[in-house]
């Protein structure tokens, strides 16, 4: 991986593949939005960014070499040798034939409050609403930034009323993500020392929080906890795995079973 520095930004080359647009629009995140221009602009850990894809990688506008090694670089996981994970995967043929279709998808490592108070909102519902909930949330708590809002910490959230969220439009999760906000920022959910338990102990502290099922749970595990072998279940996953899979998934998966998971729901995407 090379950092190269530009007028307007840093440009991180030579760290293999990825599907920018896929890998930022495939249920993984909420926050990043295409621009007039193509670009995709977003705010994660407080920091704002602007992405462009370039000839060699992705251009980082706004963005100095310290936000590229501080936050992007995990982030984006750009530092996984992606390609003997994807050389494991591929046995399998369904997985090989989405891989052909997509390109290098990428498992985001996302700030873990953000993403289970993202994945409570996420709870039978779709994209368009989620991603407007999550707006008013940050633009209603969060900190203004160049062009937008950060994401409210649990703290911030955790002494609002369910009558001041309200105008959230979020119905019966409201007192979900109170309850959630209460817990984490009062430490009886801690969610950096899910990280150093087994899957399963860190899926049963999640699940005490109300409203936080095994999907969600399992959403926060993956896409913020670095959980990689975790596999997501929703509908159209559950479909999908009876499937193409009556037996159980292929050995091949493990230990990412979180990457296949996301080329089968890109592959559920495209079927509706």
């Amino acid at each position: 991986m090379e950092l190269i520095r530009h007028e307007n930004g840093t440009e991180i080359t030579d760290f293999g593949e990825i599907n920018l647009p896929l890998t930022l629009d495939c249920g993984q995140a909420f926050r990043w939005e295409k621009t007039e221009s193509d670009t995709f602009r977003g705010i994660a850990f407080g920091r704002e960014t602007e992405l462009k894809i370039t000839e060699n990688g992705i251009l980082f506008i706004g963005s100095s070499e310290d936000d590229i090694n501080e936050i992007w670089t995990d982030y984006f996981d750009l530092t996984t040798d992606h390609k003997s994970i994807l050389d494991r995967i591929t046995q399998d043929p369904y997985i090989k034939t989405s891989y052909e279709k997509y390109g290098t998808i990428r498992i985001l490592n996302q700030e873990p409050w953000e993403t289970l108070c993202s994945f409570i909102i996420s709870s039978c519902n779709n994209i368009p609403r989620i991603k407007g909930i999550i707006g008013r949330l940050c633009e209603g708590f969060g900190e203004k930034t160049k062009n937008g809002y950060s994401f409210p910490s649990a703290e911030v959230l955790a002494t609002k009323s369910e009558e001041e969220l309200l105008f959230l439009r979020a119905g019966y999760r409201v007192p979900f993500i109170l309850d959630a906000a209460r817990k984490v920022a009062s430490g009886e959910t801690d969610l950096n020392k899910l990280r150093l338990m087994d899957e399963d102990e860190a899926r049963k502290e999640l699940m005490k929080i109300k409203g936080v099922g095994k999907k969600v749970a399992d959403c926060t595990l993956l896409f913020s906890l670095g959980f990689k072998n975790v596999y997501p279940i929703d509908r159209h996953i559950d479909r999908a795995t009876k499937q193409f899979y009556p037996e159980g998934l292929p050995e091949c998966f493990s230990p990412n079973k979180g990457l296949a998971q996301q080329y089968i729901f890109c592959r559920m995407l495209d079927s509706k």
